[in-house]
């Protein structure tokens, strides 16, 4: 398959990490060349460009895009169009709980906007190895899993757009506006919210300088391969972790999971705990925290300290996978959609307990079980209040979220 795009950078390009990550979940071939490679070099010079600025892309179509911006890729190959008139749902995220609610609205014949800002599939994403998904009793990557959702629901007729990030909502006679970066925008009769969470950063000396020469939040598969032979370390004690060490290990010559408690079992399933045991090039530290990251360009030594003894260790390391805590994407939505202390939508009967004011409920009925503080927005996956943060449970909770919508659309028919 020839590639759709040539991307060169520097090995250890941040930029370039998260682009080969984007592309590789939207299922975008691509061929990445080192910009200080014969062939890196011999592509800029094709392109025009002299590497001072970088990364440099060249598409399929022969045009030349340095640093370009998510939705600038995505409107190459058409994923960043934005229909004229309003739908009847806009889903923010294409994570499992909103590709799963495009599925079924689609199918149920809903006009349906599936807006994402980064990749598809969010943290799921990037779960190497999902094993204790119904139906998949050998496991699927998480980009698997979240591509082939993506095209179920295209098959339906869902329009999906990577036009930039909803910087806004707004409600709007008939339904509701949605303010995108750039100054485009979106209408729509109903809004599902399924923005998910992001990996917490972890604050220690070196590591920002670092973040792609080494460092990664998330573990995607296209890095992997660039680790044959070194030793990995990995901080998280959830099941992303587990999936992430297990499959590393795969090409790792050692995978060292760091965890500040004092047992896995705590947040990590046991079939993982079982797996990670018989994995002879797998090692757990805990009661560990990273207390600095160092290197010259890239990562070449973490300090390691025990929280038991206060003892610090500095050892070396060629990479750290960072995968720990959850922060939801909700800064962006207005202060009379409801939600808790850290952040996360409350919906449902959960308005009702809250001492949040812009969680108070004005209309006569009550709220549907996904409906936020705002009617006619609904909240699903792991970016609501007390959510299941498993896959499994998200994929649940958007087609229910579905059935919700349905709901309410019905009821706006009847009252115009």
């Amino acid at each position: 398959m020839l590639p759709a795009v040539r991307i060169t950078a520097g090995q250890q390009s941040a930029r370039a990490h998260e682009l080969r990550d984007a592309l590789a979940r939207s299922r975008i071939p691509y061929v990445f060349h080192a910009a200080d490679s014969a062939d890196g070099r011999s592509w800029l010079s094709q392109a025009g460009q002299d590497g001072s600025a970088l990364p440099v892309l060249i598409t399929y179509t022969g045009e030349v895009l340095v640093d370009p911006p998510n939705d600038r890729v995505a409107a190459v190959f058409g994923l960043a169009s934005l229909p004229a008139a309003a739908v009847d749902v806009a889903i923010i995220g294409a994570r499992p709980a909103g590709l799963s609610a495009a599925v079924y609205a689609a199918s149920e014949g809903l006009s349906t906007l599936l807006l994402e800002r980064e990749a598809i599939g969010g943290q799921a994403g990037s779960s190497s190895l999902i094993r204790n998904y119904l139906g998949f009793p050998r496991g699927i990557s998480g980009a698997s899993l979240a591509t082939r959702a993506f095209e179920q629901a295209w098959s339906f007729g869902a329009i999906p757009s990577m036009a930039g990030p909803v910087t806004a909502l707004q409600p709007a006679p008939g339904g509701f506006t949605l303010h995108l970066a750039g100054g485009r925008v979106s209408h729509a009769r109903s809004v599902l919210i399924t923005t998910g969470v992001s990996y917490r950063r972890l604050d220690a000396p070196g590591l920002d300088a670092l973040l792609g020469a080494g460092v990664f939040y998330g573990a995607t598969t296209s890095e992997h391969a660039a680790f044959a032979g070194e030793h990995v370390f990995i901080v998280g004690g959830a099941n992303s972790a587990g999936q992430a060490a297990v499959n590393m290990a795969r090409y790792a010559q050692q995978v060292t999971i760091v965890i500040r408690g004092d047992s896995l079992a705590a947040r990590m399933s046991q079939y993982l705990i079982d797996e990670i045991t018989a994995t002879i090039n797998i090692d757990v530290r805990t009661s560990t925290q990273i207390a600095a990251a160092e290197g010259t360009g890239k990562l070449e030594a973490l300090t390691l300290t025990d929280t038991r003894t206060d003892s610090t260790q500095t050892v070396p390391a060629s990479a750290l996978v960072i995968l720990i805590g959850a922060v939801p994407h909700t800064d962006w939505l207005p202060p009379h959609i409801g939600r808790d202390e850290h952040g996360f939508v409350l919906t449902g009967s959960d308005l009702a307990g809250s001492r949040n004011p812009a969680a108070s409920w004005t209309l006569p009925r009550p709220p549907r079980p996904l409906e936020t503080s705002m009617p006619g927005v609904f909240a699903a996956g792991d970016v609501r209040h007390g959510s299941v943060k498993r896959v499994a449970s998200a994929v649940g909770e958007g087609s229910s979220a579905t059935t919700q919508l349905t709901q309410y659309l019905q009821t706006q028919a009847r009252n115009s």
